[in-house]
């Protein structure tokens, strides 16, 4: 059974095997980050046709006799302030993804994590009552990770202790509820409260 590390002490705690020994389905894993980066999207760019720039209703010269290419209107796409041809509209980006395909995805995330030994514990009783940014610092320095982007994962309670690691570089802080897979597989590391992690376990396993 895996475990995992915790930061400044040296207690190890225990990790579920179902929901952090799973085999790695890239495939799936792909197909769920693919589908929550394109929910992310808001989808509003939008540009305009030939017929909805305004202008243009009149022929710029007349037919012949002028030695130019005829042309019927300066809003054509061929010219400068005209239409555009094709171009995006209003979409909506999403796509559906089963349940029991997430919760596969999200077990291959967070195994990946376990098997590369890159998910640690965290106390966050000491960052609740006094937030710190030097003493986060300080406990992610002695964390021995390669130079990445590191997720902190606490629950909704624990959210004062978000303070102390916000404002460090290449640190993110999500609630557990809010973690995508996008999120486990975009992080060189995570670092999780216990209750965090329960949170997270469930999330895969039921």
């Amino acid at each position: 059974m895996a475990d995992a590390p915790v930061l400044g002490g040296t207690d190890k705690v225990a990790l579920d095997a179902t929901a952090f020994g799973a085999a790695m389905n890239i495939p799936l894993v792909h197909e769920s980050v693919r589908a929550e980066l394109n929910a992310r999207r808001r989808g509003t760019h939008s540009t305009k046709t030939r017929g909805q720039v305004s202008g243009g209703g009149a022929k710029p010269w007349r037919q012949k006799g002028t030695g130019r290419a005829r042309a019927g209107s300066s809003r054509s796409p061929l010219w400068i302030g005209g239409g555009t041809v094709f171009g995006p509209q209003p979409r909506n980006y999403t796509f559906k993804v089963n349940r029991k395909e997430r919760k596969a995805a999200l077990r291959s995330a967070l195994s990946l994590h376990a098997e590369r030994e890159s998910l640690a514990v965290l106390d966050p009783a000491p960052y609740l009552d006094t937030p710190s940014s030097k003493d986060a610092a300080v406990l992610l320095q002695g964390w021995n990770q390669p130079k990445g982007g590191i997720l902190v994962v606490l629950t909704d309670d624990e959210s004062k202790a978000s303070l102390s690691f916000r404002n460090l570089k290449r640190v993110s802080v999500l609630p557990a509820t809010a973690v995508g897979i996008a999120d486990l597989i975009g992080a060189t590391a995570v670092l999780a409260s216990r209750a965090a992690l329960d949170q997270l376990t469930e999330r895969a396993t039921k």
